[in-house]
């Protein structure tokens, strides 16, 4: 794994610490560094229970890293019916999954050759 920017590094353990405060599950961090051609540096992908918990999920994500680290994401997509939201911070971009929508997109398997890490819960 190529080993990410400080300010990356930053980015991925607020971002973490966001999806863990409000009880995000299914966490991995997708590494596409090896990867020629691709949009971001890294996926963080996570799955939430229902269309409130992806919201408090892509809420914390972006209320987190602008109070901590003074960013705003690029661009966010999916908060009209919260089944698939994305939060898109250049080389860091978080998708925010409903279990049904996440197994149809199958996103870890469509980017394969991702370096892909499973991100334990600390609960």
């Amino acid at each position: 794994m190529i080993k990410p920017k400080l300010q990356e590094t930053k980015l991925i353990d607020e971002i973490l610490f966001s999806i863990e405060d409000v009880k995000g599950v299914d966490v991995n961090i997708m590494d596409l560094t090896k990867i020629s051609n691709t949009v971001c540096r890294f996926f963080i992908v996570c799955t939430g229970t229902s269309n409130t918990h992806v919201a408090a999920i892509s809420n914390s994500v972006r209320r987190h890293v602008s109070k901590k680290l003074k960013e705003k994401p690029f661009s966010t997509e999916g908060t009209e019916n919260q089944e698939w939201v994305l939060i898109d911070y250049v080389d860091v971009v978080v998708h925010v999954f409903q279990r049904e929508i996440r197994e149809y997109y199958d996103i870890e398997n469509l980017w394969g050759d991702a370096k892909i890490t499973n991100v334990e819960s600390k609960a």
